[in-house]
């Protein structure tokens, strides 16, 4: 918590629930980043823009956020193998879930889908378990 900023994290919760919305009422649309990349992959006819704009623009703030502040994306605290395993892991658990946390947490709370609060409350409780293993039982440390 040595890091709570809750003026710029409500900027930008507020920032991502505005984009979520117009995507979905402007497109028809959810903002589920995981269907999107699924989709762009998967290359439908006439379907492709938007994705590859949507992804564009997530990789782009990242590295406008590297470029403008640097310390604000510190060094990964794993090796590359373990992040390609858990990014993997993540695939196979949006695969299983339906979706992603973008499309369950924010999209789909925010049309008040039962699904997705069941999904959103399962992803929150896999994340603190996970937590307390790895800092508490297999000393991660902080």
């Amino acid at each position: 918590m040595s890091n709570f900023t809750p003026l710029s994290s409500f900027a930008g919760g507020t920032l991502i629930g505005v984009a979520a919305a117009l995507l979905l009422v402007g497109n028809g649309r959810i903002a589920g980043v995981s269907g999107i990349v699924a989709g762009l992959l998967r290359r439908p006819v006439g379907d492709t823009t938007w994705r590859a704009l949507f992804v564009a623009g997530l990789l782009a703030g990242g590295l406008v956020l590297q470029l403008t502040r640097p310390s604000a994306i510190g060094p990964s605290v794993v090796g590359f193998p373990l992040l390609v395993v858990a990014g993997l892991l993540v695939g196979f658990g949006t695969q299983l879930g339906s979706g992603c946390t973008s499309g369950h947490g924010v999209c789909g709370i925010g049309r008040l889908s039962p699904r997705s609060m069941v999904a959103t409350a399962t992803f929150m409780l896999a994340g603190a378990a996970t937590t307390y293993v790895l800092r508490h039982l297999l000393g991660g440390g902080s």
